[in-house]
């Protein structure tokens, strides 16, 4: 998000404001985006991402529709290594509850597309985008696709030798989600006609752009928590296995394996981001009350710090009873709007410091 890319995205929006409804179109995109990623964290959850052992983009929108339809699934179903070591007792009942969570994601995907593609296609016949617009929306919509074919990868990896999804595709699948969501946010904050209140200097923005991707870092570290099903073990807190750093982090060589790999050491390097995170905001929000305080613009870093708090107490509680859907999902949720809150000040900021 260079400078020259914000004068480009700027300077497309008119004095009688013209961009209003591409603005309310991205924002109700981001917001179909979260939903996503709630379902996706519900189906990763409920172990229903492999009930759907294929990818047929088309036909794929119609579920079964008959007993004929619904054994075929099931039987699919049947021959990979999940149903066969976690799930051979599963009756054609509980088939049908896990599959309902895996077809919605993927109707959801699907309807995502359409959104997106169905405005923009209208806004382009309307010439209410101009190219240094049209372009960058035109990525937006290829990294959207892109997201739907690292959705497959990521399913693919569980259906021979692995009872459930490769943690580093997920990891891939999630982070690439929350990347697209910031865009989301971003551009058309950044389209806001008029210069942001509130006095901002270089060192401001950088503030927000290293904490933006200390929380892009904490989401993909997330999911390899998750992917492990890390978070089910060592729940307690603030002591890991008994200790503030606990033994065993460096069971696996080469060491780098732990840090994917190693169930404690991932959970014990998801702790030691959010300590991080909550440490360089406290250093933040304490240099900008020194440098002039909270007024305009900089009225986002206490807002963006009850959010920080938040989200630490969610995941403190998440895990000590040990990611209870609901809150697991909420936390997942949090993450993304604490990221997408972070973009919107760094795009606030650049807008403050316009002309």
């Amino acid at each position: 998000m260079t400078t020259a890319h914000d004068a480009a995205l700027l300077a497309a929006a008119p004095a009688h404001d013209r961009l209003r409804p591409v603005r309310i179109w991205l924002y109700t995109v981001a917001a179909f985006v979260l939903l996503m990623v709630v379902v996706g964290g519900i189906t990763r959850l409920t172990e229903s991402g492999l009930s759907i052992t294929s990818w047929k983009p088309i036909s794929g929108t119609i579920p079964p529709l008959t007993n004929a339809d619904w054994q075929a699934e099931f039987d699919a179903y049947k021959q990979i290594p999940q149903y066969q070591v976690n799930n051979a007792a599963m009756t054609l009942d509980g088939f049908k509850a896990i599959f309902f969570w895996e077809f919605l994601h993927r109707l959801l995907g699907r309807l995502l597309g359409l959104i997106f593609l169905v405005p923009f296609l209208v806004f382009l016949v309307q010439r209410r985008l101009p190219k240094t617009l049209a372009w960058p929306l035109s990525g937006l919509f290829v990294l959207g696709g892109f997201q739907g074919l690292l959705g497959w990868w990521m399913v693919s990896s569980g259906l021979s030798e692995l009872t459930s999804v490769s943690q580093y595709r997920l990891a891939a699948h999630l982070t690439a989600a929350a990347l697209l969501f910031i865009a989301l946010v971003y551009v058309p904050r950044a389209l806001e006609p008029g210069r942001a209140p509130g006095s901002v200097t270089p060192a401001n923005i950088w503030t927000g752009v290293v904490l933006l991707l200390l929380i892009l870092v904490q989401i993909a570290a997330g999911a390899f928590v998750a992917g492990l099903d890390a978070g089910m073990g060592y729940n307690t807190w603030p002591l890991m296995d008994g200790a503030i750093i606990p033994n065993g982090l460096t069971v696996m060589q080469p060491f780098w394996r732990n840090l994917f790999e190693n169930a404690l050491t991932v959970q014990f390097v998801h702790r030691c981001i959010a300590y991080a995170i909550v440490l360089y905001l406290a250093v933040a929000i304490w240099r900008q009350s020194r440098r002039g305080g909270f007024a305009g613009v900089n009225g986002w870093l206490p807002r963006i710090a009850v959010l920080v708090v938040l989200q630490a107490g969610l995941g403190i509680a998440t895990l000590l009873f040990s990611v209870p859907i609901g809150l697991a999902v909420g936390h997942q949720a949090l993450a993304f709007m604490l990221a997408g809150t972070v973009a919107a000040y760094i795009a606030d900021m650049r807008r403050a410091r316009r002309g």
